[in-house]
This record gives structure tokens, C-alpha cells and sequence, in this order.
């Protein structure tokens, strides 16, 4: 992967030297952002000839939408004052634009159409495209990036002909996917693996009714949704609507498609205030995982985000928002079928890993949504805890032996746990209310 030169921008090296003295109590957390900041500018980034940037997760030589958002959010923070920082997360962004405007419904691409990845699924396909699993987040992050980069820098020079084309295929993609049943052409079928890699019903998914939500095939664990209707991922799409309905009325004064989101945001917030919601007998009201709109619940935590416990993280509720607060001692709890306590640690894991395994994403999520400094404290230790001694993070580990883990190379959390660093240490990565102006 040709990256950017071993030096890091100076911008960065000033803020982990920054960073370094505000930890000087605690110099391997201090090593572990070292490493884990520089992470993603050191091996997954590649800079395209028509100026946009090609992104890595890691270990997979594809670029996830939602991935590349994450990896990058962090760099906000000094792209504030650093131009080439600055262009280079300009042009992940529209990357990622082009990307969606190949194909709205793909969550991985090539970077040519090269043919690689899972070329055999039965949906449909091109050279282009990675991976073709439809996840509702990957319309998310993209939005908010642009939206959050915007604010941070000024920047609008972004917001070019091919944003606003895919914005408006975004706008159409949910809309359609409102009534899945009748209106969506979306089918995806895989061959010969697990359950949890294809939708039943030749490619449809479970079914589902019309609720005003909008229906995805994927979680952000890249796993089947067993029901179509993703709570945490729908009230990030109400949110993301609103950064768009903005950016279509104060940048690209498009007044139909800051209509047109402003409408669905709305349908979908209803849709979210009938069906989001389950009375359990133990916690009370919570914010189910999933739902199918005729009765049916997910009551479930996945680390993958957006998952219930980042909700604030996302900007979708408050952070002493008391339904969240009930969500977020369920999903801490053992009634979460995806939340182990082990000999190492305790935390939200993923059935996208094996069982007893706790994902690093979720244990920084929990740190970074938590209101309590010693909970914080005690998350950072683990964190320290259960590198397995690489100074970096990975996908899950075993709770009871963190030398157990998957993913040697993953950047995602290498960068979430970045940015959770970077606010224990007075930096903020704003995720802002749409209107709501940045301090730069």
C-alpha cells in the first residue's frame, strides 16, 4: 500500500507530543496513542491521482464507508490549522461520495474496478465494488464527515456536483427502502456460509411493515439484521438528514433537497417515537436493537457502531437522556445475550466474533459516553490491559485472555480509541447539533 511518507504531518507529531505530556502519569497510554493516532496515516491511507484519498480498514485491502469516516474523524482535531491535513480528509470525503454515486447500496469498493472481493454474491455486482452488504450507517458516516469537516474547517469546496448527486441518491435509497416490501429491488443472497452472511427469502430479509423507519439488510457488523428495521442506525439517519437538509440550504441552496430531507427526517423520527421503544420488566423503557414494525423486538447490544450504547456519541439523544440511560444499563448488563464478564474484562462483544469475546470498540464507546471519571479511569486501565502487548487495539479479544484475539490490523478502533484520548485530554472531535457553529 504506497501511504504517505513515514513522516507524520507536524501538526500530528506536535499533538502527540502534546498528548504525551498531559499522560506523563501514565506513559503506555501515552505510547498506545502514539501509536494508534499515527496508525491510520502510516498504513491505510493512499492519496489517488484525481485528488481524492483511498482508505484501507486495515488488514482488508477494500474501503468501507463507514471505516474510512472513522479512521479519519479523529484528524479533525489538528486539521483545524493544518492545510494538508485538511485536504487529505477533503479527499476521503469524496472518495467517498464518487463511491456512494457508483452504488448507494454497496458498503465496500475497490480502488479501480479491479473485480476483487465477493464477486459470487447474488445482487448486483460490479468490478467496482468490494462488498455489496446494504447497511444504512454507510450513508451515515459519509454525511457526517463532510458536515463535520465543514464546520471544523470552513471548507465547502467538498460539496461539489458529485455530493450532490450521490445526496440525492441517498434521499432515494431511504425513501425507497421506507417500503421495502413493495418498492426495493435490493437483494442480496451468499452461498454456502454462515446465516448471519445473506438475507432469507431469495435475497429480501425477514418481513417487515411500513413504519416510516427505513430498512437495512446490514448491521454495522457487516451482519444480517434479523429484523430490517435498525434502531440505533435510523436515529443516526434522522441525524444525518438534518446535517444534509443544512448543507442543502446554506451551501448548495438546493431548496428541494433540503425539503426532501427535512420530510424523511421527520418520517423516520415518527416511525422511531411508535416502534423504537420496549417496555422491559427489568430496566423499563429502552431502545430496542431491532424491530420489524408488526410487534416483533431485537433486544440486543452489538459493539459495532452506531450501536445503543453510542447513541450520544452520534448525536441522537443526550447523554442523561433517561430511556438511554435505562438502554445503556441493559446493554452493561448480562441480559445483553452480547455482553461477557471474564477473567480480563468485562464488555460488549459482537456474534460476529466468537462467543466470550469483547471487541475494543465497545469497551472506548462505553468510555467515551460515560459521565462518570472513575468508570473512565477503570476503562483506560482495561484498555492498557488487553493489548495483548502491541500497544495497538483490535476487533474482539477473549474475556478471559486478551493474548486470544482477531484482527491484529484494525484501524477503526485504533482511531476511536485515538479520539477518546484526545478528549480525555481537553481535545474535542465535535459531533454537532445541525445550526450549531464550532469554535475553531
Amino acid at each position: 500500500m504506497n501511504s504517505l511518507p513515514a513522516e507524520l504531518p507536524a501538526s500530528v507529531t506536535q499533538l502527540i507530543r502534546e498528548v504525551g505530556l498531559k499522560l506523563e502519569r501514565r506513559p503506555k497510554l501515552a505510547r498506545m496513542f502514539a501509536n494508534c493516532f499515527s496508525n491510520t496515516l502510516r498504513t491505510t491511507v493512499k492519496p489517488m491521482q484525481d485528488g481524492t484519498v483511498f482508505i484501507i480498514t486495515g488488514d482488508i485491502p477494500a474501503m468501507w464507508l463507514r471505516d474510512s469516516a472513522a479512521q479519519v474523524r479523529p484528524y479533525l482535531v489538528p486539521a483545524r490549522h493544518d492545510r494538508e491535513l485538511a485536504d487529505l480528509i477533503e479527499g476521503v470525503v469524496k472518495r467517498q461520495f464518487r463511491m456512494i454515486g457508483l452504488d448507494p447500496y454497496a458498503n465496500a469498493f475497490n480502488e479501480g474496478p479491479s473485480g476483487k472481493g465477493h464477486q459470487d454474491d447474488l445482487t448486483e455486482m460490479s468490478d467496482w465494488i468490494w462488498e455489496r452488504k446494504y447497511e444504512v450507517d454507510s450513508l451515515c458516516y459519509p454525511i457526517q464527515l463532510a458536515y463535520l469537516f465543514w464546520k471544523t474547517t470552513g471548507r465547502t469546496s467538498h460539496f461539489d456536483d458529485s455530493f450532490s448527486e450521490a445526496a440525492w441518491s441517498i434521499l432515494r435509497v431511504w425513501r425507497t427502502e421506507q417500503r421495502h416490501e413493495s418498492e426495493s429491488a435490493y437483494r442480496f443472497e451468499r452461498m454456502n456460509c454462515p446465516p448471519s452472511d445473506t438475507l432469507p427469502r431469495g435475497g429480501l430479509g425477514s418481513p417487515v411493515a411500513e413504519t416510516g423507519m427505513t430498512w437495512s439488510g446490514f448491521r454495522p457488523s457487516d451482519d444480517a439484521c434479523v429484523y430490517g428495521y435498525l434502531i440505533p442506525s435510523n436515529m443516526f439517519a434522522v441525524v444525518a438528514l438534518a446535517y444534509l437538509r443544512e448543507i442543502a440550504f446554506e451551501v448548495l441552496k438546493d431548496g428541494p433537497m433540503a425539503e426532501e430531507a427535512e420530510k424523511l427526517r421527520g418520517e423516520i423520527e415518527s416511525g422511531l417515537r411508535s416502534h423504537a421503544q420496549f417496555d422491559h420488566p427489568v430496566f423499563g423503557s429502552i431502545y430496542a436493537y431491532e424491530t420489524d414494525g408488526m410487534g416483533r423486538y431485537h433486544l440486543m447490544d452489538d459493539a459495532n457502531i452506531p450501536s445503543l450504547l453510542s447513541l450520544p456519541y452520534l448525536g441522537c439523544v443526550s447523554a442523561d437522556d433517561a430511556v438511554y440511560l435505562n438502554t445503556r444499563r441493559f446493554a452493561l448488563s448480562e441480559h445483553n445475550p452480547y455482553f461477557y464478564r471474564g477473567k480480563a474484562a468485562e464488555g460488549i462483544g459482537s456474534p460476529h466474533t466468537p462467543d466470550r469475546y469483547i471487541w475494543h470498540l465497545s469497551l472506548v464507546m462505553q468510555a467515551l459516553t460515560s459521565r462518570d471519571l472513575e468508570e473512565t479511569e477503570r476503562l483506560l486501565d482495561t484498555l492498557e490491559r488487553t493489548d495483548a502487548g502491541t500497544e495497538l487495539l483490535h476487533e474482539g479479544f477473549s474475556a478471559d485472555d486478551p493474548r486470544q484475539y482477531t484482527r491484529e490490523w484494525f484501524s477503526w478502533a485504533n482511531s476511536l480509541f485515538s479520539e477518546l484520548i484526545l478528549q480525555y485530554c481537553g481535545y474535542s472531535v465535535l459531533t454537532l447539533a445541525p445550526d450549531e457553529k464550532t469554535q475553531a
